[in-house]
């Protein structure tokens, strides 16, 4: 009996040393999560006028860019998939990877050839694994990125768009990423960024009563764009990178949080039984000392005879 007392207070030993472990965690993923939140808060705006701006010069104009054109016939993609480079984040990673293989198996369907970009060392990891083909990759900084992280991951992406598709390019350029509802619900979503769907975009700004603005080009409708793609992409996918890391630190607290709770009902568990083998020890002991000081009696009480 007293060595299972000692297995139960190794145990307790054991869950208490990991439950401080990931209650620090969980106090880690708190403090990054709401930085994470100024920054998506700081950087939606600006995606989503200069988002604005591109629509209205594609809109405004007749000219024929990869921005906001659409090829005759699609045969090749881009996915950019965005991991993280660390797990503890429960479902995070599995969610927005199984996300990119469902559109990754509809472009397929569709007769386009993908080529995949992947951000984070668990999304790499999963492709690796599996011997899939990685056209570019990038590990690093998905837990604070910076806009220059997003430049360098835009830049590959930009070429490809722009080389035709027999020399390597392609038509189309679409992203996957974890958008940051709120800190209990972060969400898997899939967008395309290139061609620009200007239809989409003016239903949006419809339905909330936005009117796009007029602009006046200078030199060229053509010229604006060349300039505008370039930062157009950067600025999404940055918005991406920030969206996608406050969803890992939220969903890495919620992680902590619940490995932290069941780590204490696994320590009250424990407790409850290494007090239940004490009781029983003790027991035993008196029932032992009781019996002994009986025969004991017993004996003293033959010889008196």
């Amino acid at each position: 009996m007293g060595a299972q007392l000692r297995v139960y207070k190794r145990r307790i030993k054991s869950v208490t040393a990991t439950k401080k472990i990931t209650k620090a965690m969980e106090m880690i993923a708190a403090s990054r999560v709401v930085k994470a939140q100024r920054k998506v808060a700081a950087s939606t705006p600006y995606a989503t006028e200069l988002t604005r701006a591109v629509t209205a010069v594609g809109t405004g104009s007749n000219t024929q860019h990869p921005l906001t054109t659409e090829a005759e016939t699609a045969t090749r993609a881009a996915v950019l998939l965005l991991t993280s480079d660390r797990g503890l984040a429960g479902a995070f990673n599995s969610n927005a990877i199984k996300a990119a293989e469902q559109l990754t198996a509809r472009l397929e369907a569709e007769g386009k050839e993908v080529d995949s970009y992947i951000v984070g060392r668990r999304g790499v990891a999963h492709y690796n694994f599996r011997e899939r083909k990685i056209a570019k990759q990038w590990s690093g900084f998905t837990d604070q990125p910076e806009y220059a992280d997003a430049k360098t991951v835009a830049g590959p992406l930009i070429e490809a768009i722009e080389k035709d598709t027999a020399e390597g390019g392609v038509d189309e350029l679409h992203i996957v990423y974890t958008e940051f509802v709120s800190m209990m619900t972060q969400t898997a979503i899939d967008s395309r960024l290139l061609p620009l769907s200007l239809e989409e975009v003016a239903e949006e700004s419809a339905k909330k009563d936005e009117i796009l603005p007029l602009y006046d080009f200078e030199p060229s409708a053509e010229d604006v764009l060349d300039a505008l793609l370039p930062r157009y992409v950067e600025s999404r996918i940055y918005n991406a990178l920030l969206q996608s890391a406050a969803s890992k630190h939220a969903a890495t607290r919620r992680a902590m949080k619940s490995a932290t709770d069941n780590a204490g009902d696994l320590i009250n568990n424990l407790s409850r039984l290494a007090n239940a083998a004490r009781q029983a020890e003790i027991t035993q002991e008196i029932s032992e000392i009781v019996g002994g000081a009986s025969a004991l009696a017993d004996a003293t009480a033959g010889s008196d005879k």
